[in-house]
């Protein structure tokens, strides 16, 4: 274990500092100033090396939580990788994005604030890349099977990695012209540099992925073509359809999805030009949607210099303090205060949206909101409550539906739940022999953990089916879901 008496010499919590909002807001850089070393190694110490750690069942990837701990508090920082890689393909991406549910599982967190683990396996694996640790593993033989990786967002890339080096031979496909998914255009920098993406890819290519960039499965290649290529095809497209809002005035010039404006400031922030960019500068910005894609909207229009920000909600404030009814394994819904938050603007709870006002030319130039009130467990707009707020782009950013449905459903026959998924077993196998799904089209719009815990379980599914059996790990059922009592 780690420091015997760790979290009782140090019940405190010590998290990040994130760096100045006046400063951060000049640039799109990570906003997390460097860890101190004494910190980390102090923090690490707190794990308690449980009878059971809880915080294993609250990772989906299974993570070796307490044993990373205590090798980063005895300054083992290459054996600390080891155990970390063991279980994580890209701790780089959950060490930034992942809201940590394995946190909310930490047993100290009964009675003191829990360890913080995402910041210790941030600082694992970017002390492992600053130090040359990371090289890539090539397969020691090739199988001679093929496989066909549609989607390289989280789920895709580490199917990708395992089927590599299991031995086979593997081409991820994306319809967009860099790889990365969601995790290129829809995590803006300030959250992740690219930087870190681009690193891992290039292991990755070194090992012998190949990668098909500005290739749409269904329009390019069809489905079926691409089937009969590989022996087996994983379908990783993630879930990309946006809800919508039918109130009236819809369809106004300046309403749009929320990640069709965060997309188009990552190609800026490539280096790409953006004709007619969507861009908050010098407007009265409004995002609907009180998740991670309505906060990432919130600090990209603080940063392109926006009159004013707000954010609204049609539900309650969540508690600022663990509820009753979420006790503690399980994760909790918090009120929380992101670094975008932080940063400035307005966040209304219990607002619906009555109606999007429009100005002479047929541009959206203010919203008609009314208070929420549940009426037989329906959120509606209560009468009379109505008041209008100034609007030059609104910003939908309300979730996803699920994958789109139109070239799969059409050239494969592949059906979908009713929740607008692509159904699957429990081996994440379609109806289609050699047709797998993972991530989000298979299971609905979920965090980047789970992601990766389907891309590695729906590799070893694959592996089983082209070998007959298999020695890589298969972490989560398609069933698997956060802790529920």
């Amino acid at each position: 274990m780690a420091d015997p008496k760790g979290f009782l010499k140090t019940p405190e919590r010590e998290v990040p500092v994130r760096r100045p909002v006046a400063l951060r807001l000049m640039d799109w850089k990570e906003v997390y100033e460097q860890g101190d070393a004494a910190t980390l190694k102090r923090q690490a110490g707190r794990c308690m090396d449980c009878g059971i750690p809880f915080c294993h069942h609250g990772c989906p990837l299974g993570n070796l939580i307490p044993e990373w701990n205590d090798l980063t508090w005895r300054d083992e920082g290459r054996a600390a990788i080891e155990r970390l890689h063991a279980t994580n393909n890209f701790p780089e991406f959950t060490g930034r994005l992942c809201p940590a549910p394995c946190e909310s599982s930490c047993v100290l967190g009964i009675n003191q604030d829990p360890v913080t683990i995402k910041q210790v396996e941030v600082s694992i694996i970017d002390q492992a890349f600053a130090n040359g640790w990371v090289t890539p593993h090539p397969p020691e033989r090739l199988t001679g099977k093929t496989v066909a990786i549609v989607g390289s967002g989280p789920a895709g890339l580490a199917a990708a990695q395992q089927l590599t080096r299991a031995g086979h031979t593997v081409a991820v496909y994306e319809r967009d012209d860099r790889i990365g998914g969601l995790l290129r255009y829809g995590i803006p920098d300030f959250k992740m540099e690219k930087k870190h993406l681009d690193t891992r890819l290039a292991q990755m290519q070194a090992e012998g992925t190949r990668f098909r960039a500005g290739v749409e499965i269904g329009v390019d290649i069809s489905w079926s073509d691409l089937k009969a290529r590989y022996d087996a095809v994983i379908v990783a497209t993630g879930a990309m359809k946006p809800r919508d809002l039918p109130v009236p005035g819809r369809d106004l010039l300046g309403i749009e999805y929320a990640m069709n404006y965060l997309v188009q400031q990552n190609r800026v922030g490539a280096g790409d030009f953006v004709a007619e960019q969507l861009t908050a500068q010098g407007k009265h910005v409004v995002v609907l949607g009180g998740g991670d894609t309505g906060a990432d909207c919130i600090g990209t229009a603080h940063r392109q210099g926006a009159l004013s920000v707000t954010n609204l909600a049609i539900g309650l404030q969540p508690p600022s303090e663990r509820p009753d009814h979420q006790p503690w394994p399980m994760q909790p819904t918090l009120f929380e205060v992101s670094s975008a938050h932080e940063e400035g603007g307005e966040r209304v709870y219990l607002a619906s949206t009555v109606e999007f006002l429009s100005n002479e030319v047929g541009e959206v130039r203010g919203i008609r909101v009314a208070e929420t009130e549940y009426l037989d467990g329906r959120r509606v707009p209560k009468a009379g409550s109505e008041r209008d707020i100034p609007a030059d782009l609104v910003l939908l950013a309300l979730g996803f539906s699920g994958p789109e449905e139109h070239t799969i459903e059409q050239q494969l026959g592949l059906p979908f739940d009713d929740r607008g998924n692509i159904t699957r077993d429990g081996q994440y196998e379609t109806s289609e022999s050699g047709v797998f799904v993972a991530g989000d089209a298979g299971r609905g719009q979920s965090l980047i953990v789970w992601a990766i815990a389907e891309g590695r379980a729906a590799a070893s599914a694959v592996d089983r089916f082209l070998e007959g059996e298999t020695e890589l790990p298969f972490p989560v059922k398609p069933t698997d879901r956060a802790i529920t009592l």
